[in-house]
């Protein structure tokens, strides 16, 4: 059934004020009171699950100034789109745990990036071991909603990002369903792999506005099926057949030509839970009718846009700035 209201998660902590998916940015969204976060997960040489926006890192950490690490840089196709930098995959842990890191949009986010060099990255262990501290110390239910990043990339380079997952998870006591732990990606083959091994958790496919998901790529080539033909409401059906819900670009919410009231009634009518990504302030990241002024860094009229996606009627909505979606969506 749709929620009273939707479930406010610190996307990557709170990046609007600390550097994403560094242990401060968690710790400040689990003080700011969302009722989950999210990590990006990516992996290690050793087949470590790591908590990185990409598995390229050079726009996240001080890598690119490593003199010792300069070698590393190289080109890789990640999801068929080459890409030049440095890769988890390439660095142990105890390699990746020497980086420092970086806001990721510093020229819109100056007042994060003043936090810039002074944490090293996360494991997945990390977090999961944080958010149960945090939910035992706060008196309540926070919960996780993990990414799983290219998995169809990183299993032709001989990791099993389920397995690897599965095993993460049921070590730091994540598995049974005991926690709240929501599992997405945009690919669903992992999100079956993963559901095939027992892990109790509530599936999410995302989906984004253009495009089709790498896994079917990779296995059909121009014949897969894009992802808006995946929500239209035959695709829809098929999908609760195998995921919990789908967490849709905001795109999808506020362009009429995207059909975006319509898909989240369908979606619900097929007993899916539908979520949305992100819900960011700045005038870079509106849509054009509520921006204001000519500074990307501004904040627009983000309450406006936001009341739109909120009107939808959605079960969970992803922010950078935990304080103002707590504040918003409750």
């Amino acid at each position: 059934m749709p929620r009273a209201r939707p479930l406010v998660i610190g996307h990557r902590g709170a990046p609007g004020y600390r550097p994403e998916h560094t242990r401060s940015s968690y710790e400040l969204a689990l003080a700011m009171g969302v009722d989950a976060v999210e990590p990006d997960v990516v992996f290690t040489k050793d087949a470590v699950a790591v908590v990185r926006h990409e598995n390229e890192i050079s726009g996240t950490t001080d890598v690119a100034d490593r003199p010792e690490f300069a070698h590393r840089r190289t080109t890789k196709p990640v999801d068929g789109v080459p890409q030049t930098g440095w890769f988890t995959e390439d660095f142990t842990w105890a390699e990746l745990s020497t980086l420092r890191c970086r806001e990721r949009l510093p020229h819109l986010r100056r007042g994060s990036a003043a936090f810039d060099d002074t944490e090293p990255p996360l494991r997945l262990r990390d977090l999961l071991d944080l958010v149960a501290a945090a939910s035992h110390q706060q008196g309540r239910d926070i919960g996780i909603v993990l990414e799983i990043k290219h998995a169809t990339y990183f299993g032709s380079r001989g990791f099993d990002a389920a397995a690897l997952i599965a095993a993460e998870l049921r070590a730091a006591g994540w598995a049974e369903g005991a926690r709240s732990l929501f599992v997405e990606s945009f690919e669903l083959a992992v999100l079956r792999e993963l559901r095939a091994r027992g892990i109790r958790a509530t599936y999410v496919y995302l989906v984004e506005a253009d495009g089709a998901p790498f896994d079917l790529v990779a296995a059909h080539g121009a014949a897969a099926t894009p992802y808006r033909d995946q929500v239209s409401a035959d695709g829809l059906a098929r999908l609760a057949d195998e995921v919990d819900g789908i967490s849709v670009d905001k795109a999808m919410l506020l362009s009429p030509a995207l059909r975006g009231a319509e898909l989240v009634a369908d979606a619900h009518a097929e007993g899916l839970a539908v979520f949305t990504w992100t819900c960011r302030p700045e005038n870079a990241f509106l849509t054009p009718a509520f921006r204001r002024g000519g500074d990307d860094a501004a904040f627009g009229d983000y309450a406006a846009e936001w009341g739109v996606i909120r009107d939808a009627g959605l079960d969970g909505v992803f922010v950078d700035h935990a304080d103002l979606g707590v504040a918003f969506f409750r």
